[in-house]
């Protein structure tokens, strides 16, 4: 597949840096994880996050968004200040049942599983599920009361693709929990980069490296992954270079898709 993600067989995803992608499904536009601030240092507990690029377009650039798939709001690089000001203008968020309750109106919290009917345009409906995610290395429990709640998303419709996106996840067997109820999907919006933090989980991995990734290919059958979260921000460790490595590796080269840019 080529990597412009041009391809007839395929929507094209627009990547705009760190977790940030926008797409149109089903006569919808959705928008992953927003951050739009430029360059910065972010206070966080226990240190600091710096973002190192600035966004690939502004919120004013992008049209309309009908709803954005927020994996979780508690970390400047999911949801930034700018990304906050955007939800204002967004008439749907789904996010974790936590930040449903934080992010106030506009807002839903889906718990695992959990759907939201979406009207399309054209008439129909598209039906968005959140599924398992853990952002750490460890036991879901012992993530969650370290860093928070995350969740992913699978989007599906009548004649429409199957189309996963992962969230700030770091366990595969999340991804294999998923895959048996929705593989093969079409697209995966894989949340990837290693970002390590070294006062938690002794520096071990809070999102998948760049050979889980693959393997979360391979296991959810994805006839294309779009890679995000992997670049804009020092914490992470792994980027385009690395998935490109550990896809070959796995024989999964022509599922690559690193999307439009900009």
């Amino acid at each position: 597949m080529a990597e412009t993600g041009t391809s007839a067989e395929q929507f094209p995803v627009r990547v705009l840096g760190g977790p940030t992608a926008l797409f149109e499904y089903g006569g919808l536009r959705f928008l992953t994880d927003p951050t739009f601030d430029e360059p910065r240092v972010y206070d966080v507990p226990g240190g600091s996050l710096t973002k190192t690029a600035p966004p690939a377009a502004a919120p004013a650039g992008l049209g309309r968004i009908d709803v954005v798939l927020l994996s979780h709001d508690e970390h400047p690089d999911n949801l930034d200040e700018s990304g906050r000001a955007l939800l204002a203008d967004v008439p749907l968020t789904l996010t974790t049942p936590g930040g449903g309750k934080r992010l106030g109106a506009g807002a839903r919290g889906l718990a695992d599983w959990e759907t939201a009917e979406l009207d399309r345009p054209g008439g129909g409906t598209v039906t968005v599920t959140a599924v398992p995610a853990v952002h750490g290395p460890e036991p879901r429990a012992v993530v969650e009361a370290a860093i928070g709640e995350v969740t992913g998303f699978v989007l599906t419709g009548a004649g429409l693709p199957v189309v996963y996106v992962s969230g700030d996840n770091a366990s595969t067997a999340a991804v294999a929990e998923t895959a048996g109820r929705f593989g093969p999907v079409d697209t995966a919006i894989l949340f990837a980069g290693a970002p390590r933090v070294p006062v938690l989980f002794g520096g071990e991995p809070l999102v998948l490296d760049s050979v889980q990734a693959a393997e979360a290919a391979r296991v959810l059958g994805a006839r294309r992954v779009v890679p995000v979260h992997y670049d804009s921000w020092s914490h992470f460790t792994e980027g385009r270079e690395e998935l490109a490595a550990a896809f070959d590796a796995a024989g999964l080269r022509d599922r690559l898709d690193w999307g439009l840019r900009g």
